[in-house]
């Protein structure tokens, strides 16, 4: 092993490096047509490396690129691997495990990242500290954009037709309910392009300080053309990997006794931001609770109005018909209880690590809830 990778290792950013013999793996499983299961479980181990390589190229990019530059580019590639994976379901039908996944990973980053940041970084301190402004902001959007994701399925309660249950593959709605999503697509995209002007450019200062000295055993910087093809062998990456873990799910899913809903909510909800979610933790361990913050509660918001109104858009390009935005009883509910802990957390501007504790229960019993939800 050379010095200049066990330095990478050691700084605990290159873990999911030691993942990459995962991705020829299952490309030959796929073709050799084995076990659905071992296909799903190998190919959603080969996500994560392809993932934090494409962050890992976006981040460099996003240097050298100057704040505004750099935010488009966060935001273009910031959830890529997500959006990816959820492009290849939706050209499936399989609008039930997109939406279980786009919730999945809200409630991930809120719950599980935050919760797991303030723990092992309150180890050993008596506290934390963050900008309380920055994050309430952030915790505010992601307020909003779940009361506005929650209106289409209150939109059908009321007209009587009812939510979809977990396990649901293929769910038809009427055409209002498809073009009300498509509206509320529009307006949270266009909130999160006004929330892009907010950060980058009126408050440029409070949510992008500036960074510190690199520290010891950082890696030397990637050039451009280096950071670009990077992030081009990411993406094909990516896409390979997605293909062959969305062709495996309904299968795998029936083989270890999961349902749909639970893998998508669960599963790929933590591999797709595997390796950001370890960055969030790493940080906040070296007391930059401000980042972690950032990355759990802003992840989440781009996510809610940038992502998911996306895919929307996508649908109706996409499969065999449009996605509404009409999540189910236990999604709705996990979501909106998610970013009003986020608004209670953030509004204090500190963190112990006890409330790392309780963060990571509710996401436990929320966890514990799908898996009985889906059987």
């Amino acid at each position: 092993m050379s010095v200049q990778l066990r330095s990478f290792l050691s700084s605990g950013q290159g873990w999911p490096y030691l993942l990459v013999p995962f991705i020829p793996l299952a490309i030959v499983l796929d073709v050799a047509g084995v076990s659905p299961i071992a296909i799903f479980f190998v190919s959603a181990a080969g996500v994560i490396p392809t993932a934090a390589l494409m962050g890992r190229a976006t981040e460099e990019l996003a240097e050298r690129s100057g704040p505004g530059i750099g935010g488009l580019l966060n935001v273009t590639f910031g959830n890529a691997p997500e959006i990816i994976i959820a492009l290849f379901a939706l050209n499936k039908g399989l609008h039930e495990v997109v939406k279980a996944s786009l919730i999945g990973s809200m409630l991930g980053n809120i719950l599980l990242v935050l919760g797991a940041a303030m723990l092992v970084g309150g180890l050993g301190r008596d506290r934390q500290f963050f900008d309380r402004t920055a994050a309430s902001a952030q915790s505010a959007m992601l307020l909003l954009a779940g009361v506005a994701l929650a209106m289409p399925a209150v939109f059908e309660l009321v007209a009587g037709n009812g939510l979809p249950l977990p396990g649901d593959e293929i769910v038809n709605y009427p055409s209002d309910v498809e073009h009300l999503s498509l509206a509320v697509a529009i307006v949270l995209m266009a909130t999160y392009a006004a929330g892009l002007v907010f950060s980058l450019k009126t408050h440029r200062d409070l949510f992008n300080p500036a960074h510190g000295e690199p520290e010891e055993g950082d890696d030397e910087p990637w050039t451009v053309r280096k950071a670009v093809i990077m992030l081009a062998v990411a993406g094909v990456a990516v896409g390979v990997m997605s293909e062959i873990l969305v062709g495996s799910i309904q299968e795998a899913a029936a083989g270890v006794g999961l349902s749909e809903f639970f893998i998508g909510v669960i599963v790929i909800a933590i591999v797709g931001n595997a390796a950001e979610h370890w960055v969030a933790v790493l940080v906040a361990r070296k007391d930059k609770m401000d980042l972690a913050v950032n990355i759990a509660i802003g992840s989440s918001a781009q996510i809610a109005l940038f992502a998911a109104p996306l895919l929307v858009l996508f649908s109706f390009v996409l499969g065999p018909h449009p996605m509404a935005l009409v999540f189910n009883g236990f999604e709705i509910g996990g979501l909106l209880l998610a970013v009003l802990i986020a608004n209670h957390v953030t509004n204090e501007g500190e963190s112990t690590w006890f409330e790392g504790v309780q963060l990571l229960a509710v996401y436990v019993v929320l966890g514990l809830t799908f898996l009985f939800a889906g059987t």
